[in-house]
């Protein structure tokens, strides 16, 4: 549910022209569809609640279509090579990992919205429980993939960019952790309660997700503004991370990797040696004193 503000410096997936225009959409439709969760949060408290949910599971939808763009434009940086993770920690916890639980999140709220919408439309059935389920399990993994998008390392990068990319994190972060306060709350308040459609639902949610809807669109608005300044302004970029997934294929396709391959097995009988060496001991026993002496 949450954009990733990557540490990259650019991705790698088609031509410049085309790989701007998409990460432009990418951010627009983002923004679109925390502006359609904020209606949808807000039409709960209408005459039409029915709308709101549809307006919530469309705005799901392209939530979901821009946490999969970004998943498969960090893939595609390394040319969807599964195996180069292992020389790169931040590109699997991080920039594969973090896509993968905002889309993973979404999944989970959108199927408690629909199955409150099915509720709704028949009045009765069993899937109260599962629906409120949902729409706590949802937020979990999004407070989890916000708190690991935060984990992310620089080597140089200047105050104006690290500004942006915590303009971006915290929001997000914010808006997480509302929404899923929102769900715990009208989860235990349900309790007691034989409650069917609309009804599952109370004012803490539904006033809790207004203001995380709210939080996600201001992030929305200062990723935009992030992507601008990082396609417009040549200097303001974040180093590129050396020694990584991106730098290993870069020597793949350069015939290089063999010898990585052979210098990284070289290296590892030297520093088993040498740890087998330190901690050896001497075949003949030497005593103590000429030991400290030596010989004459």
């Amino acid at each position: 549910m949450v954009k990733l503000a990557s540490a990259r410096e650019r991705r790698m997936y088609g031509p410049r022209l085309a790989r701007n225009r998409s990460e432009y959409i990418n951010a627009g439709l983002y923004v679109f569809a925390t502006i359609l969760l904020l209606t949808g949060f807000c039409s709960q408290l209408s005459n039409e609640p029915k709308s709101g949910l549809v307006l919530l599971l469309i705005g799901c939808v392209i939530m979901m279509g821009v946490n999969i763009h970004d998943l498969v434009a960090h893939l595609a940086s390394i040319d969807f090579r599964f195996p180069l993770m292992e020389y790169d920690v931040q590109f699997g916890l991080v920039e594969f990992g973090v896509p993968l639980l905002y889309t993973l999140g979404t999944i989970l709220f959108f199927l408690g919205i629909l199955f409150l919408f099915i509720q709704a439309e028949r009045g009765y059935g069993t899937l109260e429980r599962h629906a409120l389920s949902l729409l706590i399990a949802g937020p979990v993994l999004w407070l989890l993939g916000s708190i690991d998008n935060s984990c992310q390392i620089y080597e140089r990068a200047g105050g104006h960019v690290q500004i942006l990319q915590e303009s971006v994190l915290i929001p997000f972060l914010m808006g997480s952790m509302l929404f899923l306060i929102g769900a715990i709350l009208n989860s235990r308040e349900q309790i007691g309660y034989d409650h069917h459609g609309l009804e599952l639902v109370g004012e803490f949610w539904i006033w809790l997700g207004i203001f995380g809807s709210l939080f996600l669109f201001i992030g929305g608005l200062t990723n935009v503004v992030k992507v601008f300044k990082m396609q417009q302004i040549d200097g303001l970029r974040l180093e590129k991370l050396r020694g990584g997934a991106q730098e290993v294929l870069v020597q793949i396709q350069e015939g290089q990797a063999p010898l990585i391959v052979e210098e990284r097995k070289r290296r590892r009988p030297q520093v088993e040696g040498s740890q087998s060496a330190a901690v050896s001991v001497p075949d003949k026993e030497t005593p103590y004193k000429d030991a400290l002496i030596g010989p004459a």
